[in-house]
């Protein structure tokens, strides 16, 4: 336990900070899970290493020990959260992502359909998709997180994947053949996951709430597609979500309704990821689906 004198006496440190945070020798044991004998001799320790006493006999700090433990609490706690926010996970999953995403039902009609086509050319790796609209932190279980309006706070890799589109679409037997006008008497349903969306669309429409009829709400897209495709109704909705419908004729465009809405897609593969290549080769994947999704929609 005992340092040279040319070396800082880190595990010393540590036990000192904890004892001044929790106020005794005794707290500061049971928080590191170790003995009062033992953290008594890592205070010896640090005690002969800097040449001065840090804690009085009644257990408070002395004057050196407060300026001590005020300079170098922040940095240890700084080298602890980055040392675990940067810890590489060790299990049996070693040919195994995890990505995250708040974007759900961009999940559910683009990327996991063809999720297949990375795993085989990534040699059969496993790709888990989890769906959160909360910020991520340091401390979630995941490699990639795809977002729209997150953003994470730790060191990432990033690409901007997809400059999102509006449009609104029916199903052609009600749009066949009508412009711009048919939504005014054809109620357009409410995604209330996606407040933004219809505001937008009316504003580079040129019309106002007034000007249309509201239809159902559903929470989501992917809820709301189902509904427009059988439904006397029309959605307004990113153009990259029904482009694989509208092909295969399940639904159509209203001409004239495409617009910009100033959102962009991107994937981040953070830094701790277990597996950072295939993070990063997940990311460039998905920006290569979207690229030839958004080339698709304009052919």
């Amino acid at each position: 336990m005992a340092a040279r004198d040319d070396e800082v006496p880190l595990n010393a440190i540590r036990a000192f900070v904890t004892v001044a945070r929790e106020g005794s020798v005794t707290r500061a044991a049971t928080t590191l899970g170790t003995t009062q004998s033992s953290v008594s001799r890592y205070l010896a320790v640090l005690r002969d290493y800097l040449g001065a006493d840090l804690i009085e006999r009644r257990g408070r700090l002395t004057e050196f020990g407060r300026l001590f433990a005020n300079a170098v609490s922040e940095p240890l706690e700084t080298v602890s959260f980055t040392a675990k926010r940067m810890r590489r996970r060790a299990g049996a999953g070693t040919n195994r992502i995890v990505v995250r995403t708040s974007l759900s039902t961009f999940a559910f009609s683009l990327l996991i359909p063809n999720l297949q086509a990375f795993s085989s050319e990534a040699g059969g790796v496993i790709v888990d998709i989890i769906s959160s609209l909360a910020h991520p932190t340091s401390s979630d279980d995941f490699d990639i997180l795809i977002t729209r309006d997150l953003s994470v706070i730790e060191p990432a890799d990033s690409w901007e994947i997809y400059k999102e589109e509006l449009v609104c679409v029916g199903p052609p037997s009600l749009v066949g053949g009508r412009e711009l006008s048919i939504v005014r008497s054809t109620p357009i349903l409410n995604v209330t996951s996606r407040p933004d969306i219809l505001p937008t669309w009316l504003r580079a429409m040129n019309l106002s709430s007034s000007d249309i009829r509201v239809g159902a709400r559903y929470d989501h897209n992917y809820l709301a597609l189902p509904a427009v495709m059988t439904g006397k109704c029309l959605l307004v909705a990113p153009e990259i979500i029904v482009g694989d419908l509208v092909r295969g004729g399940a639904l159509q465009i209203i001409p004239g309704t495409r617009t910009p809405s100033g959102m962009q897609y991107r994937a981040y593969a953070v830094d701790r990821s277990a597996h950072p290549e295939i993070a990063r080769s997940f990311c460039r994947w998905l920006a290569r689906l979207c690229k030839k999704v958004v080339l698709a929609q304009a052919a």
